[in-house]
């Protein structure tokens, strides 16, 4: 991680003085960084000796980055990582454009490893990524939004990246096509597992410890499974209420939702459906030899749904 780190840093140079400060202001905020480690620990774990593991952890958390700076502008948020976003720093112009940059650098360090079924696997991704985005677009503000449609949604938008990362290591390692699935599986299954405690944590957690605003979600409208669940399963007071946050914003009502969401163990619903995902994760990688590495990759699937922030 520390040469993933120092590869990051040379590779955001620009000339350009403010492309310099946002990336660096971005990256700086810290993170997991469980993206990159996928993809060291999948190569590692299927026996990769050389370095472009490094390379690959870099594109991924590039990518990863410049999504969050366009998610940023698209949610008005304020906060992220306990730190002002770049858009409330810089303004919406900065950020879509500095993100613009972190894509187009990713792809050149694609181009420089050389590889086209690696360059394949990040272009669907960073393509179904895009759709994901959309799809939530879509879902915001919509109280009938299914359990599938969310899923769907997660899966495109946080999971494909998850689901790459780990892929790409079996790619660099020259691994079978039936290893490869499985590190692939293990990586959607962990990214979905990921997203859902989040959306958990969002009703769950203090702001300082998930390094945002409380309700965030529930402020644009966007149904997650723990709204959803609640409505499903409330009072017709409560589902009314929860209807019509969702259809227009907002936290007026934030303590009487949560007070929903709670009673109807909505929580309780959504980690342990995370979990059940942790746990196909964990047996995707049934046939990977056992390694450090590999107990890492395990240890990864327990600390997704084991979390605080």
């Amino acid at each position: 991680m520390a040469a993933v780190d120092a590869l990051m840093r040379e590779r955001l140079h620009s000339d350009v003085p403010l492309i310099n400060q946002v990336s660096h202001y971005v990256i700086a905020s810290g993170g997991k960084r469980m993206r990159p480690a996928l993809a060291l620990l999948s190569a590692c774990a299927l026996g990769y000796e050389g370095q472009r593991h490094v390379d690959l952890a870099v594109i991924v958390e590039l990518i990863h980055t410049a999504t969050l700076l366009h998610d940023d502008v698209v949610d008005s948020s304020l906060l992220r990582r306990g730190r002002e976003t770049a858009n409330t720093v810089w303004g919406n112009e900065a950020s879509v454009l500095v993100g613009d940059f972190l894509y187009s650098r990713a792809f050149q360090m694609m181009v420089d490893i050389g590889n086209l079924r690696i360059l394949q696997i990040l272009a669907d991704a960073t393509n179904t990524i895009a759709e994901g985005e959309v799809m939530q677009l879509m879902n915001c503000h919509d109280p009938e939004t299914t359990e599938g449609r969310y899923l769907d949604t997660i899966r495109f938008k946080t999971a494909k990246l998850f689901e790459a990362a780990a892929q790409l290591g079996a790619v660099l390692a020259d691994s079978t096509p039936e290893i490869e699935i499985a590190l692939a599986s293990y990586g959607r299954h962990l990214g979905t597992a990921f997203q859902l405690v989040d959306d958990a944590l969002d009703y769950s957690a203090t702001a300082s410890e998930i390094g945002k605003n409380i309700g965030d979600d529930l402020a644009e409208g966007k149904p997650t499974l723990p709204l959803l669940y609640a409505m499903w399963n409330g009072s017709p007071d409560q589902a009314a209420l929860i209807r019509h946050a969702i259809e227009h914003g907002g936290l007026d009502h934030i303590e009487a939702i949560s007070a929903a969401i709670e009673s109807t163990g909505a929580i309780t619903y959504t980690f342990a459906l995370a979990e059940a995902e942790a746990s196909k994760a964990r047996s995707a990688l049934v046939n990977v030899p056992n390694s450090q590495y590999l107990e890492a990759l395990l240890a990864l699937s327990r600390f997704a749904v084991g979390r605080k922030s």
